[in-house]
């Protein structure tokens, strides 16, 4: 047996050490954590300092042991998970588990998992960081104590199965008051000047007026003006621009670009970029620092000057704007920069070809940029036009990395064709473009992240769980939506004629953005009204701050959660005698004309509904229920849509002799059809739909059956084999089991073999 163990948390760092590491050494995977807090209240005795009970996680007690078996035989055992708290604590938990005495055990980092990086952290050992210890076990602690204590007042106030968490309720917060302030936005208009003239050469030149109008009217005055004008440029004047490349990346500016750039989630992001760390291919994906050693920073003066040459390089040092930020700790960055294809995975080599080019363009020289302004006089207005042109004289950094789209359009804005001073103007059209104020724009993933950093509220080990959090508990969707016509009105000046028109536009689409649920807004009102600390911006950053303190060893850990808990738990305690009617939401919407009964938007059992009949009415018939739509909201439901959706369910015919029945359910639109429920798609109206569409869409749901059904079984009839989206598979009721790739013709299966292969994967499942 070896004589050194060295532990970390998965297979693949495993792995990938066990390549740099002699016949000494033999390396071991935690996979993760091996204890969590037990089960239940009884987790932290509050009394006794806020002590935590752990317990070994469901499912690795053969890890435990495993390792347990691997330490008694080893001389010393290091322990090499990640270089934050979380890695911290997992080493902790490691030596307390496995029962590793102070001179059996050592700690050892790395930022970076390279041969040389290995082997230096191996001469520099050192013993495990309590203060970081403790930080991450006072989160835990913290997040239990809320989460307790919390998510109980929401099942009895408002909803059974809900959950409240010390960060997830302020990131929810965040989305649920941007969409409110969408609601209240009110788009302002206003009329662009952009006239177009034809050059000698038959180039056109594109000139922008400097005013907006108002209204409609003065923009038909400023045309009127220009139909008998001359024009002729005034001045030309050039200047020099320069653009400097962007930091390297941290995590959530990493999160940020790659939703932009490749559409990745926030999560699918950090799986990638974990992957390319446990491989050795980039530093350590979690970190708040821009810093760069001085050895990446001369292998990048190489890289540059190989590549692109000497006058490309140029050395930076970043400053990092947190003030949280750990300093010690590097950029995301590539291990080795003359390593340009670092994968074979598709994914994961476009965002490590991202992460290149950011690091490498930050350590490069400004791009050099020539702008020229071209200033057109009218001669019956005062206002003149602008055209504007740019010329990339040295590309500098953009010959690695285009920050962004934005960027992208402007870095490739053309020059201007060759003007003088006094030349005059052809006139081809002068358009007069009504334009709308915008809404706040809804956050996407990355833009999320991005406020959470500049609230300071989280850390970089913490955004991508934030936002898989709460999505998963049903408070926020990401969802796409197609926009709405909205008219416009554009007036053109041609050949010294005015012309009118109303136009359309599609606006308002969103693509993968982040929208509140009803429920969410619900709890989130509870919260900010009866737990206004656990949901404030500056407590929640303060909080963070505290968490800091810990690690650096200035702030006993048991202290700060004594210091949040005196504050919090009287709040639960007075919160627990409200009233639930007093909290659930309810909103009055007026009276159906038709039956004088007063018509409400509320939660039910199963989500956000409208009543027809209220007790107060005093009428005998019962009220009528009925769903709101996927597209509609509580808040901003009106009177005509909630009535329009008492015309469900709705007869639109018959197919087969039986009737065809179009509803609402809780999952959206259906039609029934005898004992039988089909969805309808989101592009069809249940409103309006009719008896031929409704067959269409029965007999389009037959045949896609028919296609997917290989095989059934009369002698039992709750066994069928059927081709589903990864390949054929055996049913058993809601049971799904893949057929195995060897056997090539499924519908050959007899039942004892579809048996047989149940059962294997059922043992296999069981180890």
């Amino acid at each position: 047996m070896a004589k050194n163990l060295v532990i970390v948390e998965s297979p693949a760092k495993a792995k990938t050490l066990e390549r740099y590491l002699g016949s000494n050494y033999q390396v071991a995977s935690s996979n993760g954590h091996i204890r969590d807090l037990i089960k239940g209240n009884n987790a932290i005795n509050i009394q006794q300092g806020f002590l935590p009970s752990y317990e070994i996680s469901p499912g690795k007690e053969r890890v435990v042991q495993h390792l347990k078996k691997l330490a008694t035989g080893s001389d010393c055992v290091y322990l090499a998970s990640d270089d934050d708290r979380e890695g911290e604590s997992i080493s902790w938990h490691l030596k307390e588990t496995l029962g590793l005495k102070d001179n059996q055990v050592q700690r050892i980092v790395f930022r970076e998992i390279t041969k040389m990086a290995v082997l230096n952290a191996l001469k520099q050992p050192r013993a495990i960081d309590s203060a970081l210890v403790d930080s991450q076990q006072a989160r835990r602690v913290l997040d239990r104590l809320v989460g307790y204590d919390l998510s109980p007042l929401l099942w009895k106030k408002i909803k059974p199965g809900l959950s409240a968490g010390r960060v997830q309720s302020v990131a929810v917060r965040m989305v649920v008051e941007r969409e409110r302030a969408i609601d209240r936005f009110v788009s302002t208009a206003h009329f662009a000047i952009s006239a177009f003239f034809i050059l000698p050469t038959g180039q056109l030149l594109k000139a922008d007026g400097t005013k907006k109008f108002k209204t409609a009217e003065e923009a038909f005055a400023f045309l009127e003006e220009c139909q008998e004008a001359i024009f002729s440029i005034k001045a030309l004047d050039t200047k020099a621009l320069k653009r400097s490349p962007s930091p390297p990346f941290i995590t959530s500016t990493l999160q940020q670009e790659a939703s932009r750039k490749l559409g990745y989630s926030v999560n699918r992001t950090m799986v990638l970029a974990q992957q390319l760390y446990e491989t050795g291919k980039i530093s350590y994906m979690r970190t708040d620092s821009v810093n760069l050693s001085k050895e990446a920073i001369q292998s990048m003066s190489e890289t540059v000057s190989t590549i692109y040459g000497v006058d490309y390089f140029q050395a930076r040092a970043y400053t990092t704007k947190s003030s949280t930020a750990q300093e010690a700790h590097e950029a995301i960055r590539p291990t080795d920069f003359s390593l340009q294809v670092a994968s074979s995975h598709k994914d994961e080599q476009r965002l490590y070809e991202l992460i290149w080019r950011r690091a490498i363009a930050s350590q490069m020289a400004d791009a050099q940029i020539e702008k020229t302004i071209a200033t057109v006089q009218i001669s019956t207005v005062e206002q003149p036009l602008i055209a504007t042109g740019e010329v990339l004289k040295f590309e500098g950094f953009l010959k690695a990395y285009v920050r962004d789209e934005v960027d992208e359009a402007e870095d490739c804005k053309g020059m201007l064709p060759p003007l003088h001073i006094g030349q005059e103007l052809l006139l081809e059209k002068i358009l007069a473009r009504e334009r709308f104020s915008n809404p706040p724009a809804r956050y996407t993933e990355a833009t999320l992240v991005r406020d959470l950093e500049e609230k300071e509220i989280g850390r970089p080990s913490t955004y991508a769980p934030i936002i898989a959090t709460i999505q998963k508990r049903g408070y926020i969707k990401l969802e796409s939506r197609e926009g709405f016509p909205r008219a416009y009105r554009l007036l053109t000046l041609q050949n010294k004629l005015i012309r009118r028109e109303t136009l359309t536009e599609i606006v308002r689409a969103e693509k993968q953005k982040l929208f509140p649920t009803d429920m969410a807004a619900v709890v989130n009102d509870f919260l900010v009204k009866h737990f206004s600390d656990v949901t404030d911006y500056n407590f929640t950053a303060h909080v963070e701050k505290e968490l800091d303190k810990i690690a650096q060893g200035t702030k006993i850990w048991n202290q700060m959660l004594r210091e949040f808990y005196n504050g919090f738990y009287p709040k639960v305690q007075a919160t627990a005698g409200i009233d639930r009617t007093m909290v659930n939401y309810t909103r009055l919407l007026g009276k159906d004309p038709a039956t004088n009964a007063s018509l409400i938007v509320r939660l039910g059992k199963y989500g956000p509904l409208v009543q027809l009949g209220i007790e107060e009415d005093g009428r005998e018939e019962a009220p009528r229920f009925a769903g709101l739509q996927a597209n509609q909201r509580m808040e901003t439901i009106t009177l005509e849509e909630a009535l329009e959706l008492f015309k469900l369910p709705r007869l639109v015919g018959t197919f087969e002799t039986l009737p065809l029945m179009i509803n609402i359910g809780r999952f959206g639109p259906y039609i029934k059809h005898g004992s039988l429920f089909y969805s309808i798609p989101k592009t069809d109206d249940p409103f309006t739909m009719d008896e031929q569409n409704a067959i269409a869409i029965i007999e389009a749901k037959r045949k896609a059956d028919a296609e997917k059904l290989i095989k059934t079984f009369p002698e039992d009839p709750t066994i069928q084999i059927l081709n589903g989206r990864w390949g054929a598979y055996i049913k058993n009721d809601k049971k799904h089991t893949r057929i195995p790739k060897d056997i090539t013709d499924p519908k050959s299966l007899s039942l004892e073999k579809c048996l047989n292969i149940m059962e294997s994967n059922l043992k296999s499942k069981n180890k």
